[in-house]
């Protein structure tokens, strides 16, 4: 078999959310399926869910992912830059799987020639390990006012000479005006680099498709490489939005209040795949609604996110909850919100101050500038029912607890006590994310909220299986890219 023929490949899409990180991911299985040493790379990312890698840094979950389609540790090389948003104009600038600094957009914007040095160093490093570099753009190449200085889609293609497939959601609609439009965006030189599209989420019948192909590639003068399915079920970490869930009648009810900066809500996919439970994220503006188990989520913006809580009410539901015999989760920034106080004396996530919190747990955190990044293992201490259960994951924070509550410890981890429990049993804090990843910690917190099945989720089966679903169903596309 002749070799694979893009040293580098860039994936960019007509829109977020196109299908860019699910083209990546398949990519990288199936060259792995062939022999071919292939590495998954995006320049910059924007995104909440993050993930701790080998060498100790911090990268997008989505990466992560496509690591772990191509058999791979995860690496801060394959996501060089990672911007985690702690208002609607700042955010948290993460280079090479450190926090560099918070800045605003438009200072990030000026930034972006110092960010593009980091990204032109790990896509030397990793064309340097591998066969192949399959890249992931972000956004839409053709989003004019981000254009000078651009580091995420053509800005990079062009750095690097590289050629790039452009994908397009068509269940979202428009999806020939999406093409079309955004060629006509592109100059010339990057018209040129685009070798063809990937229409992604189809169903229905290829034959009325047809015309459409037809009059794209007569219009375009691009072909089309592959129309892929859509395909339900699939079990793959989100990169940033809250999939949709479908509510189970008469499950286990979970309740996860979808706050404005919540992070990391893929901790909640094991949950979300369980055939016993029945789990909700409460958006703004909709009913609280009763629940066996609450669950307050990680936040970039603890401060805000606490404020937002009392803004709709959830304290008081919280606590009504709890009164009668409900079960409380909080994780990371969720488990801070459920101590006295949450002090910012540096500004670290906003403007310096301190706030109150919902009081549940005799516990109080002051944020800090260093931030704790591990992978970790332990187990259950904090119910009889769960004692023992293996547990594991990750820790991303950057807050210090202390308070008397720790003298009940949730968790043993790598021999040292970690989380809280209340006295009376009903609240769990945790630093921990991915806490129900493993099959037997899950079952263990379940049964701990009241919930008793025999069901189990192996995540990692889950992961593994999809990640081939949808390599399998790109076999097309590989097939055309290697001709």
């Amino acid at each position: 078999m002749k070799p694979f023929p893009y040293p580098t490949l860039m994936v960019q899409g007509t829109t977020s959310d196109a299908g860019k990180s699910t083209v990546v991911a398949a990519l990288c299985r199936l060259l792995r399926r062939r022999g071919v040493r292939v590495a998954p790379f995006k320049p910059q990312n924007m995104a909440l869910n993050s993930a701790v890698t080998q060498d100790g840094g911090e990268i997008g979950r989505a990466q992560a992912l496509q690591a772990i389609a191509a058999g791979l540790e995860p690496h801060t090389d394959m996501n060089p830059v990672l911007l985690k948003p702690s208002s609607d104009i700042g955010a948290q600038v993460i280079i090479h799987g450190k926090v560099r600094a918070d800045m605003s957009a438009r200072d990030y914007h000026q930034y972006k020639t110092v960010a593009m040095g980091a990204v032109l160093e790990s896509h030397a490093r990793l064309r340097g390990q591998y066969d192949a570099v399959i890249v992931e753009g972000a956004g839409s190449p053709a989003e004019i006012n981000l254009r000078a200085r651009d580091i995420a889609n053509m800005g990079f293609a062009e750095a690097v000479d590289c050629p790039v497939l452009l994908v397009a959601d068509i269940d979202r609609g428009g999806v020939f005006a999406h093409l079309v439009g955004t060629l006509a965006c592109l100059s010339d030189s990057e018209r040129d680099r685009i070798i063809g599209f990937v229409i992604n989420r189809f169903r229905g019948d290829i034959k009325l498709l047809e015309p459409g192909l037809e009059w794209l590639e007569r219009q375009t003068g691009k072909p089309v490489l592959a129309v892929l399915p859509y395909l339900h079920g699939l079990y793959l970490d989100a990169e940033d939005a809250v999939q949709a869930v479908t509510p189970r009648a008469g499950g286990f009810r979970i309740v996860v209040p979808s706050t404005p900066r919540m992070s990391n809500h893929t901790d909640f996919d094991p949950l979300r795949a369980h055939p016993d439970v029945d789990l909700r994220f409460v958006r703004e503006g909709e009913t609280i609604p009763g629940a066996d188990l609450i669950i307050l989520p990680g936040s970039k913006n603890t401060r805000g996110d606490l404020a937002w809580l009392y803004e709709h009410g959830w304290p008081e539901q919280i606590r009504r909850h709890l009164r009668y015999g409900g079960k409380v989760i909080g994780v990371c920034g969720g488990f801070q919100m459920l101590g006295q106080w949450v002090d910012d004396p540096d500004g670290v996530e906003g403007a310096a101050g301190r706030s109150p919190a919902l009081g549940l747990l005799d516990i109080h955190t002051t944020l800090a500038r260093e931030k704790r990044l591990a992978q970790v293992s332990g187990h259950c201490v904090f119910a009889p029912q769960a004692v023992g259960a293996a547990v594991g994951g990750y820790e991303i924070h950057m807050g210090v607890s202390e308070g008397e509550a720790l003298a009940r410890p949730a968790f043993e981890i790598d021999g040292r006590p970690e989380g809280a429990c209340s006295a009376d049993g009903q609240i769990v804090g945790t630093y921990l994310h991915g806490l129900f990843d493993q099959a037997a910690a899950c079952a263990a917190l379940l049964r701990w909220a009241g919930l008793h099945s025999d069901a189990a989720v192996d995540s990692t089966a889950l992961r593994e299986a999809s990640l081939d679903r949808i390599a399998d169903a790109a076999e097309p596309l590989l097939a055309r890219l290697w001709e």
